[in-house]
């Protein structure tokens, strides 16, 4: 047990968390206002998002050499690491908007928190840990403006905002998680 109070820490999950919790707190609070609209997609996707960034800054560690000499293998350890987030994420939303306001459906919230994850883990590979939030704020922002998505590549472009169900929404989102877990699994984060 004590391995894995040590793991939380040199991964800053206590702080990870509490971001998490804060965003989706004052996203909640945004939504009694009636700020967004019964159905508008844009106030959770805002809050997972922000979540997956949040926890994005514990996919690398503090130090290489410390890491190398851990006794259990890297890889289930890195995929565990990206699923337990992706969960974590997904269930705050949930929790908080069981105390009232309905922002998303948990199909919705299942799909879009795999998707970030997988972005996030992504962006671990491609740029280190501490640059991991730049892929998927990117892409969220990028979906904000985007022409709406009446074709093929404009619903990849915006499968953040897309209903649950939609096939390419569930696609793009499934192949971003697998990919982006199995890339930071293997690969780790850039050093």
């Amino acid at each position: 047990m004590r391995w894995l109070t040590l793991y939380a820490r040199s991964r800053q999950i206590p702080a990870s968390l509490a971001a998490v919790v804060i965003s989706a707190v004052a996203v909640w609070a945004l939504a009694r206002d009636g700020g967004g609209g019964p159905g508008d997609p844009r106030l959770p996707v805002l809050v997972l998002a922000t979540g997956a960034m949040a926890v994005s800054i514990g996919l690398s560690g503090q130090d290489l050499a410390l890491d190398r000499t851990a006794a259990i293998r890297w890889v289930p350890r890195r995929a565990a690491h990206v699923l337990l987030c992706g969960a974590v994420v997904g269930t705050v939303l949930l929790t908080v908007q069981a105390m009232g306001e309905d922002m998303a459906t948990t199909a919705f919230v299942v799909r879009d928190s795999a998707g970030l994850m997988g972005l996030v883990a992504l962006g671990a590979v491609l740029s280190g840990g501490q640059y991991a939030w730049t892929l998927p704020f990117a892409w969220l922002s990028f979906s904000f403006f985007a022409p709406p998505p009446t074709s093929a590549p404009t619903q990849v472009a915006s499968w953040m905002l897309l209903p649950p169900g939609t096939a390419a929404g569930t696609w793009t989102a499934l192949v971003l998680a697998v990919a982006g877990t199995a890339a930071y699994a293997v690969a780790g984060p850039r050093r």
